[in-house]
C-alpha cells in the first residue's frame, strides 16, 4: 500500500515536471515572436548662398557701386587738363566689399584704350596707401600694386584682400606722369584713361 502510494507521487511529480518544461518551451516562443520596440530622429539643415560684391570711392567715403565703363571719374589733386614734361599728379581710389558681402581679393587691369593719344606718351603706377590721403609723400610710403613709369594698358599682377561686409577698404594712390622726355607730338593731345578694379570672392 505504501510502495503504491510512493509510486503514484512519482507518477504525479513527473507529469509536473513535464507540464512545466512545457511552459517553458511556451514561454521562450512567445518571447521570440513579440515585436521589438523602436523610435526615429530625423534631421534637416538650410542652407543659403552667400553673395559678393564690391563698391568704390573716389574720395574714399562716399561708395557706390560702378558696374559699367566709363564708371566713377578719379578726382586728381591737380587737374590734369594742361600736363607738361616732368608733371605727375595722383588720384586716389578705394574699393571694399559690399555690406552683406562675402570676403574677396581685387586686382587692377588696365584698358587697351588707354594707350590712344596722350595716353601713348603717360607712365603712371599705382600704390596701396593706409589712409586717403594720396599725394606724392603718401605715394612713396605705399606698397606697390603697379611700377612706377609702367605703360597705361598695364595692369597689376598683385591682388588685393578684401574684408567680408565692408569692413576695411583698400585705398589705391594712382600717379600718372607725363615724362620729361615726352616729345612735340604730345602737345594738345588727351585721354580718357579706364582701369577695372575686379574682385573674386573667396
Amino acid at each position: 500500500m505504501r510502495r503504491d502510494l510512493t509510486q503514484e507521487r512519482r507518477r504525479r511529480f513527473t507529469r509536473l515536471r513535464a507540464v512545466l518544461a512545457g511552459g517553458l518551451v511556451l514561454g521562450i516562443g512567445t518571447t521570440a515572436t513579440l515585436a521589438a520596440w523602436t523610435d526615429e530622429e530625423h534631421v534637416s539643415g538650410s542652407f543659403t548662398a552667400g553673395t559678393f560684391s564690391i563698391v568704390g570711392s573716389p574720395n574714399g567715403t562716399d561708395f557706390s557701386d560702378h558696374p559699367t565703363a566709363p564708371g566713377a571719374s578719379l578726382l586728381f589733386t591737380v587737374t590734369p587738363d594742361a600736363m607738361v614734361p616732368g608733371m605727375t599728379v595722383y588720384a586716389l581710389y578705394s574699393v571694399k566689399t559690399a555690406a552683406s558681402s562675402v570676403a574677396g581679393s581685387v586686382q587692377v587691369s588696365a584698358d587697351a584704350g588707354n594707350a590712344n593719344g596722350l595716353g601713348s606718351y603717360l607712365r603712371y603706377g599705382v600704390r596701396t596707401i593706409a589712409g586717403t590721403t594720396c599725394n606724392a609723400t603718401t605715394f612713396a610710403d605705399g606698397t606697390p600694386i603697379v611700377d612706377t613709369g609702367t605703360v597705361l594698358t598695364t595692369g597689376s599682377t598683385a591682388m588685393s584682400a578684401l574684408a567680408a561686409n565692408g569692413a576695411s577698404a583698400v585705398n589705391y594712390c594712382f600717379a600718372v606722369t607725363l615724362p620729361t622726355t615726352a616729345p612735340n607730338a604730345a602737345q594738345g593731345t588727351t585721354l580718357t584713361g579706364r582701369w577695372v578694379f575686379a574682385a573674386t570672392a573667396d
